[in-house]
């Protein structure tokens, strides 16, 4: 049966976790900003609605 070998320390357990929810929160403030400025109008980027796609087929 696998186990692990040493018991991981408490600050690497932390800083591994602190890392993954710095990436989150980078990602989740990412995500705001777009749709702030989608609601705006002001993006320069937006995904292509259900109807631009169909008038392109």
């Amino acid at each position: 049966m696998a186990v692990p070998k040493k018991k991981t320390s408490k600050s690497k357990r932390d800083k591994r976790r602190a890392t993954w929810r710095h990436k989150a929160a980078i990602q989740a403030q990412k995500a705001l900003s777009l749709g702030k400025s989608i609601l705006t109008g002001r993006s320069t980027f937006v995904y292509p609605s259900a109807e631009e796609e169909e008038e392109e087929s």
